[in-house]
C-alpha cells in the first residue's frame, strides 16, 4: 500500500477500507460495501484487499473485532489512530476539490 507519508494522501483502497469499517466488517462484507457505495467503479480483489487489511493491522489504524455473538467471520473496526487518519484524508480532499473548483470555475487560488 503506497500511502504518500509526506504529503498525507491516502490511496483510495486505503480510504474506502477505513470508510468499510466504521462499523464491524468482515472482508467479503468490505469488498460488498467497496462496490456498492463506489457504484462498481472500485471493486477489489481478495489479494489485494487481504493486504490492504493486514497493512492497517499493522499501522493500528484497524484492529480485529471480537463478537460476543461467535460470529465465524473475522471482524475488522477503525481504531481512533485509523479515524483520525481518514478525518485528515477528507480535510486532504476537500482542499483539493476547493482548489479545482476555484481553478476550473476560471478564478485564481489565493
Amino acid at each position: 500500500m503506497r500511502d504518500n507519508i509526506k504529503g498525507g494522501a491516502l490511496t483510495e483502497t486505503t480510504f474506502l477500507v477505513l470508510l468499510a469499517v466504521y462499523q464491524p466488517n468482515h472482508g467479503y462484507g468490505i469488498m460488498q460495501f467497496i462496490d456498492k457505495e463506489t457504484n462498481g467503479r472500485v471493486v477489489l480483489g481478495a489479494g489485494t484487499l487481504y493486504g490492504a487489511i493486514n497493512t492497517l493491522v499493522k499501522k493500528k489504524w484497524i484492529v480485529s473485532y471480537d463478537d460476543e455473538a461467535g460470529s465465524k467471520k473475522k471482524e475488522y473496526v477503525i481504531t481512533d489512530v485509523g479515524r483520525q487518519k481518514a478525518e485528515e484524508e477528507l480535510q486532504r480532499m476537500r482542499e483539493v476539490v476547493k482548489l479545482a473548483s476555484v481553478i476550473m470555475s476560471g478564478g485564481k487560488s489565493e
